[in-house]
């Protein structure tokens, strides 16, 4: 198969930034590729030398903190049960989960939920909710989101270095490598947060929200 289309593809100027956009996109649009596309690039770098690593690094992690900062803005503007989708399906009862814990367990939602679409929604829309300031919010999305960028484009590249002949290929077998380390942690996370729920603090939603003073 010629490659030749896929090479000047990894060479289009508008690549890095439809891959920022997507990414964005993806903070509240679940069904948007975002890591398919990260991972995908990383495999397309790792056997053609384009597009440049650090633009995708960039693009990927800068992609994440913007998207999520913006729901974490409109939970902060909004709240959390003006509309239906907030309150029913899975983003509702992901939000009745995080929304007592988003004070205590900042960093640990706000790391895991990077990994779990639904999950990623509710917590940011909690955080903005519940007046997390908003400089600590940001430090940790930004960590988390150049975590979540590194690990995807690594997981991409080291299938990509292996096929540089073949970039087409690399793509195609990196993508659902990729989809199943994702399952992977899905249910690691949740194997972990239902073990938490025979703790005496029990699980994220357990507990009804404190009023602020």
């Amino acid at each position: 198969m010629d490659d030749a289309w896929i090479t000047d593809l990894a060479a289009s100027a508008w690549l890095v930034p439809a891959l920022f956009a997507l990414v964005v996109g993806d903070a509240f649009l679940v069904v948007l590729p975002s890591e398919t596309a990260v991972v995908a690039l990383g495999a397309l770098w790792a056997a053609t030398g384009a597009p440049p690593l650090a633009a995708v690094l960039l693009a990927a992690a800068a992609g994440a903190v913007v998207g999520d900062g913006l729901c974490y803005l409109v939970g902060r503007r909004v709240g959390l049960d003006r509309w239906r989708w907030q309150r029913r399906g899975r983003i509702g009862r992901s939000i009745a989960r995080v929304q007592a814990a988003v004070h205590r367990r900042t960093a640990v939602l706000v790391f895991t939920a990077r990994y779990v679409p639904f999950a990623r929604i509710a917590v940011n829309l909690a955080a903005g909710a519940g007046r997390v300031p908003l400089r600590r919010y940001l430090t940790l999305s930004f960590a988390a989101g150049m975590a979540w960028a590194v690990y995807n484009v690594a997981i991409g590249a080291i299938v990509g270095s292996a096929l540089r002949d073949a970039p087409v290929l690399a793509i195609a077998i990196s993508v659902p490598i990729a989809i199943a380390l994702g399952l992977v942690v899905d249910r690691t996370i949740a194997a972990i947060d239902a073990r938490g729920s025979s703790r005496p603090d029990g699980p994220p939603g357990a507990e009804p929200p404190r009023a602020r003073r």
